[in-house]
């Protein structure tokens, strides 16, 4: 009897105590809890920026250079062609009659201009053919050098939308053609250099990212403006699709390098004087671009000249962006990053035993 009346009492001694224990454990917590310490008592609220900024910073301007390549293409399937000895190539109306051996009427420039030739009298020893025995081509190289800006916005951080306006430096070289190029000869432009203008749309979108990498698709569908070198009153010209790839590296929130290759869909047609015909030159290119781009941010300059804080911070209720950390970096919350280096292991104290 003794034994089971301690055991009992026993049993209730440790239900009380666990009882105890969770009833403590349970006040600490919610001690604890209550005890937290209230930081929106010490640190403002902060306020935010106002509309018209937000806006401005969807702003991406960009500035870029590269290299063209131009491939000109003119198909005179229209034409017959006579190769005179010393002389450029004459084009003519494959339709019309010369049995007497004389041309009523002919062309020997058809590239940005038109120079005629009428009554062009021809020998059995010059060299005759017709486009409807043969293919008649010509075809010449272009290099360019385009200084090209961009504004454009993103929506979702993805899409982009935007405008921009191309200065081009352009070269033409000889045409040739493509067949029967031993016998006819090359024809030269007129003029050694010209310049191009391009007023264009962009449309694009970011299709994949890796880390700070990230690879786009875009179009730039716009007008083109040949110089005052072309006869533009015998020029039709519409518009052109630019189509491309493009590679960025972010260096920093607001500023970008990137890389696009790209391919221009382009042509335009010139009209024969005394004739329904007209010849299409194609114009088609391929561009490598190398540029920047830059965003203005939404946050404004810390104004504390003194403040050395690399990211964004706060003062009082308002946030600020940093007035030491340079804009083409990535903000990064460790001290020293924009000197990452420390001096000792810098080249001019390669030599030193002790730097410091």
């Amino acid at each position: 009897m003794i034994i089971r009346t301690a055991l009992l009492h026993s049993k209730k001694i440790f239900t009380v105590l666990v009882l105890l224990t969770i009833s403590m454990v349970t006040y600490a917590q919610e001690e604890s809890e209550g005890a937290a310490i209230p930081l929106d008592h010490f640190y403002a609220k902060p306020k935010g920026n106002n509309t018209f900024r937000k806006l401005l910073s969807k702003l991406h301007f960009g500035l870029s250079t590269g290299y063209g390549r131009t491939f000109y293409s003119q198909d005179l399937g229209d034409y017959a062609l006579l190769q005179q000895r010393d002389s450029t190539p004459l084009i003519f109306d494959k339709d019309v009659n010369i049995s007497g051996g004389s041309i009523p009427n002919g062309y020997r420039y058809w590239f940005n201009t038109v120079d005629q030739s009428d009554n062009v009298s021809y020998t059995g020893n010059d060299f005759l053919i017709s486009s409807d025995s043969a293919d008649l081509t010509f075809k010449a190289p272009g290099t360019s050098i385009p200084l090209t800006a961009t504004v454009h916005i993103e929506l979702l951080d993805k899409y982009k939308i935007g405008g921009g306006f191309q200065f081009e430096y352009h070269r033409v070289g000889q045409f040739k053609a493509v067949n029967f190029s031993d016998t006819v000869a090359s024809i030269t432009p007129n003029f050694g250099s010209t310049f191009f203008k391009r007023y264009f749309l962009i449309l694009g979108a970011k299709v994949y990212r890796y880390y700070e990498y990230t690879l786009a698709v875009d179009a730039q569908i716009g007008a083109y403006k040949l110089s005052s070198k072309f006869n533009k009153s015998l020029i039709d010209k519409g518009l052109y699709v630019n189509l491309g790839v493009t590679i960025e590296r972010e260096l920093s929130e607001y500023f970008t390098a990137f890389v696009r290759p790209s391919f221009d869909y382009k042509n335009y047609t010139i009209s024969l004087p005394e004739s329904s015909s007209s010849i299409n030159t194609s114009m088609n290119a391929l561009y490598i671009g190398l540029g920047v781009t830059y965003r203005i941010p939404e946050l404004r300059r810390c104004f504390l000249k003194q403040c050395t804080t690399q990211v964004n911070h706060q003062h009082g209720n308002g946030l600020y962006r940093s007035r030491v950390h340079p804009f083409y970096k990535k903000q990064n919350p460790h001290h020293g990053e924009n000197y990452p280096r420390l001096i000792k292991y810098k080249r001019k104290n390669r030599k030193k035993m002790d730097p410091y």
